[in-house]
């Protein structure tokens, strides 16, 4: 629950690998949050998270097994949570693959599997916070999708539909969530410098995980529905949506 001046004192990541995740959490403590739980493939996070996120404030870090390809474990995962720290203020929905697209062409089983990742299991674990929120009557659940998603371009069109998927669904239940006194944030973040990106070349206004966390933490302060990271790119992409299709195949990959 809120304290009295309105920090957020929990904050459960979906992702507990994420950098970009991460540093939203980090962020979040370094600001009042205190207890976190971290929900990750396998239980475990990257060694030394529970010190850093210790060494910025939180005094209870509590870890999770969460698969987002495992559906029908989702709600049980969202009780567990509840059950350890109590109402969730704050939830973040960090889990995602990139990919090569060429290796998918050649692997439609794979591209396929990387479209549960990427959208169909952020479904139902979305359903499941939603619930709870709903029941609570407060919190937020952030949404880390993708400007890769608000115009799909042919470099990486299917993690680009994916993200088109979850972005169209974060909204939806956003919407559904209206007068609950629960919210989505939906986060739109260009190229993220990160080990998930490592070795390729920079896109058109890179950014870090260091930086998209601090745009969310001030859209979360500041109650917005949609972050764009650097906020240069919603104005831009109002524009590149516009663009027909044949000047948009031809853009620069």
């Amino acid at each position: 629950m809120k304290n009295a001046v309105g920090t957020v004192a929990t904050v459960l990541l979906l992702g507990g690998r994420s950098e970009i995740g991460l540093a939203i959490v980090r962020q979040l403590v370094e600001r009042g949050a205190r207890s976190v739980v971290l929900a990750v493939r396998g239980g475990k996070p990257d060694e030394n998270t529970e010190r850093m996120l210790r060494g910025a404030g939180a005094t209870q870090v509590e870890t999770l097994d969460f698969d987002v390809t495992a559906s029908t474990t989702h709600e049980s995962v969202i009780a567990r949570a509840v059950e350890l720290v109590g109402d969730l203020d704050v939830v973040i929905d960090a889990v995602g693959v990139l990919g090569s697209t060429q290796a998918y062409e050649n692997d439609p089983a794979a591209a396929a599997e990387s479209a549960v990742t990427n959208f169909a299991g952020h479904v139902s674990v979305g359903l499941a916070v939603a619930a709870v929120l709903r029941r609570q009557g407060h919190g937020t659940f952030i949404v880390l999708s993708s400007v890769a998603g608000v115009r799909v371009r042919r470099a990486n069109y299917i993690y680009g539909a994916a993200k088109a998927g979850l972005d169209g669904f974060a909204q939806g239940l956003g919407d559904a969530l209206t007068g609950s006194g629960a919210t989505v944030m939906v986060v739109r973040p260009g190229f993220v410098r990160t080990k998930m990106t490592a070795g390729l070349p920079d896109g058109p206004f890179p950014t870090t995980p260091e930086r998209v966390a601090r745009a969310v933490v001030e859209g979360l302060a500041a109650g917005r529905e949609t972050v764009w990271v650097p906020a240069a790119l919603g104005p831009l992409f109002a524009v590149l949506r516009l663009l027909p299709r044949a000047i948009w195949r031809r853009l620069p990959r």
